[in-house]
């Protein structure tokens, strides 16, 4: 029974560039199951059951919210408060605590509305931030199963975490979990250093928690993609419509891509200031390389993230217009989504991925991109190292976001880079892609999450503490 605030619905054509729900539905079409979330509607007084339809292997529940509580839930609590306190946005962050009490009551609403599709053997798998809550909801319900949770974006480390005034209640909501998922091992110690010297929690072998009467683990579950199906889209792609629609407009340029959510976490406004960089410093680029950047937009009813819009517009066009020529325009800057396979078309074709966002989770664009390439003249990964995937891309041109002519230094760099060099990093990464995939993370969490109780048991626990009933 998988639960998120976004639902993938298999009525969608258009796949987002990466991203949960995309991810979800790929696990669930391979194992099946149950997916739980938002609707999309809201309606005042709600009801308390989901509308409830099947395609495939899955059935989908999907619930109606109260207009009030989904903006106090969605746009105040999860993304005004949650989002930018975990990728260090303070000040970005706001605190209501009539926001608060709405995300709790969302919460609240769908652990209600779960609590009578559960069977006492079910396994709930809860997902991101938007339901830090549920399983203590579902704990007053009286569900005794199975509840993991996994934390998609980053976890902050405790100076961070500590500007956030309902930080407490939250990491007491957590050890209602039997299991919770971090991205990274830098997370996972975040969480561990906060809990024992914040709110004086014991860490026993192999990330037991105890807490009060609690008792859960804390680990690293970094998330992968169908690794083979993106490689076959890819593959696939050469000599379709649009390989020779993109090859065709390149006229021979090379291609530099980035694909990033409209969001302040992804660093769009330094990449395109890079790009412009490497344009100035290294003037024998100009009219030779290309970049491209798509960015749907995300949020868009938020006022921080339209003015990111009209910050990237504004960037965008002082870069064409001081470097364009009749038959060049170096930066195209796209607001839309693009179908997987034009994607992996486009991936393909990049001697440039550039991934740089000033903080992120794990960024499953790094690997679609590694997938992508062709084993024999692959392009050059350039990877933020504050993102997740930094820790498992051994071959990627590690940056620093924030530096503006590092990175340019970089994209210099790796369009220089000759081709054994470009070989053995792309093999490096292919390792990690090809073997951490969506579906090794998928049965990876169930498998510690069934057996989670064995931890429990370790001979590490302290004396005189019992495991939870």
């Amino acid at each position: 029974m998988i639960v998120s605030n976004r639902v993938a619905s298999p009525r969608e054509r258009a796949a987002k560039a990466g991203g949960l729900a995309v991810a979800l539905r790929e696990a669930l079409g391979k194992h099946g199951g149950l997916w739980f979330g938002w609707s999309g509607e809201t309606q005042v007084d709600p009801p308390d059951t989901p509308k409830v339809f099947r395609s495939g292997r899955v059935t989908y529940a999907l619930l109606t919210l109260d207009p009030d509580d989904q903006r106090a839930h969605y746009a105040g609590y999860a993304n005004g408060s949650l989002w930018p306190l975990c990728h260090y946005r303070l000040g970005s962050l706001s605190f209501r605590r009539s926001e608060w009490e709405g995300y709790r009551r969302v919460n609240e609403h769908f652990a209600r509305a779960l609590r009578p599709l559960l069977r006492p053997d079910d396994i709930v798998w809860v997902h991101d931030y938007h339901f830090i809550p549920l399983a203590a909801e579902l704990r007053k319900l009286g569900f005794e199963g199975r509840i993991g949770y996994f934390h998609h974006i980053p976890w902050p480390t405790p100076e961070v975490f500590l500007s956030l005034p309902s930080h407490a209640a939250l990491v007491q909501d957590l050890s209602h979990y039997d299991l919770v998922g971090l991205q990274t091992e830098h997370d996972v110690r975040a969480l561990l250093t906060y809990i024992s010297s914040e709110v004086r929690g014991w860490i026993a072998p192999g990330g037991v928690v105890g807490l009060r009467e609690r008792r859960f683990r804390v680990a690293a579950f970094p998330i992968g993609i169908d690794a083979d199906a993106f490689v076959a889209d890819a593959q696939a792609s050469v000599g379709s419509e649009e390989e020779e629609r993109l090859s065709a407009s390149l006229a021979g340029r090379q291609l530099a891509v980035g694909v990033d959510r409209l969001d302040y976490s992804k660093g769009l406004p330094g990449k395109f200031a890079a790009f412009g960089e490497l344009l100035s410093r290294y003037p024998e680029h100009r009219s030779k390389v290309t970049m491209m950047q798509i960015a749907p937009v995300s949020r868009g009813e938020v006022a921080e993230y339209r003015a990111l819009r009209r910050e990237l517009e504004e960037l965008a066009g002082a870069i064409n217009g001081e470097y364009a020529e009749f038959d060049w325009v170096p930066l195209r800057y796209l607001n839309r989504p693009f179908q997987r396979a034009t994607l992996a078309a486009i991936y393909r074709n990049a001697r440039l991925g550039m991934v740089t966002p000033l903080r992120d989770g794990m960024n499953l664009v790094a690997k679609e991109y590694v997938a992508a390439q062709n084993p024999e003249d692959p392009g050059v990964l350039i990877l933020s190292r504050f993102a997740g995937a930094a820790d498992e891309l051994s071959g990627a041109v590690l940056v620093n976001p924030y530096d503006v002519e590092g990175m340019a230094e970089a994209a210099h760099a790796a369009l220089a880079m000759p081709l054994d060099e470009r070989r053995a990093r792309w093999q490096a990464n292919w390792e990690k892609v090809h073997t951490n995939t969506i579906h090794t993370w998928c049965e990876t969490f169930i498998h510690e999450l069934v057996n989670a109780i064995d931890h429990f048991d370790s001979p590490g626990e302290p004396p005189g503490e019992g495991r939870r009933g």
